[in-house]
């Protein structure tokens, strides 16, 4: 994929419907950490997606909960751009690693995107790698990948360091409106961890939690208990890396010195 320069959108600070930056989640809680750090956070709930606000400073942010998916990320994806017009779009959540070494919390940037039906996005952007954060492919799944065999056949089959659910359907309607893309995921599972069973009743299709599916859950299975919460300490810890890596890079995207 090409990166597209784009035209600056014309911005006061009075204005507020335009975004220097929007950002595609799936989850809430995903991008939850990082709001707490902005201000003047606002929420939109009108439409099929939740819209959310705020500023770093004097940059804009718009941030669309996408739920979970190809095919809703391509929507919240389109939406986001009709309505806050940001020259750049950032693809930001959990996503499951797929090589050791990268631990839970750890930063995974996009140089390219796959998909396991052929499709993909390269991504001209260059960062030097650090301790806990990673450069390279990210593959985009149709689902859950849960079981930590399938996680290590993914990544050597692909060549990849992670898996999420929607960052190439993001990078495809950035290639086809013109925006610039970065896809920016934050580990909240490594490749020897086993996914519960039950995290695919409990997270409904919109991202949200489903109570009753928890509780459930937890009737059911002896154990159900400490799994799901482990899983959520690791959504937690995820969440504040990825705020904080976020919030530094976005002061960096309004440079136009920016590579």
């Amino acid at each position: 994929m090409r990166r597209y320069v784009g035209v600056p959108p014309v911005i006061d600070h009075t204005d507020s419907v335009h975004a220097h930056i929007g950002i595609v989640s799936a989850l809430p809680i995903e991008m939850a950490a990082f709001l707490r750090g902005c201000d003047r956070v606002r929420k939109n709930s009108g439409g099929e997606f939740t819209f959310r606000g705020g500023r770093i400073r004097d940059i804009r942010i718009a941030i669309v909960e996408s739920g979970m998916g190809f095919a809703r990320a391509r929507r919240a994806t389109t939406s986001l751009i009709e309505a806050h017009t940001p020259e750049w779009i950032l693809s930001c959540g959990f996503s499951g690693a797929l090589r050791p070494g990268i631990e839970v919390g750890h930063i995974v940037v996009a140089d390219s995107i796959v998909d396991t039906h052929g499709n993909d996005a390269s991504i001209a952007f260059s960062m030097p790698e650090r301790e806990g954060v990673h450069v390279g492919r990210i593959v985009m799944a149709d689902e859950f990948v849960t079981k930590s065999d399938d996680k290590q056949q993914l990544g050597e089959t692909y060549d990849a360091l992670a898996v999420d659910l929607e960052s190439l359907a993001v990078a495809q309607v950035c290639r086809e409106l013109k925006r610039r893309f970065l896809a920016i995921r934050a580990i909240s599972d490594d490749m020897s961890t086993d996914l519960p069973p039950e995290i695919l009743s409990v997270i409904g299709a919109t991202g949200s939690l489903r109570l009753g599916a928890a509780l459930g859950a937890i009737w059911q299975r002896q154990g159900a208990v400490g799994e799901l919460w482990k899983l959520r300490e690791n959504a937690h810890r995820a969440a504040d890396r990825l705020a904080a890596f976020v919030y530094d890079i976005a002061t960096k995207l309004v440079d136009p010195d920016f590579p």
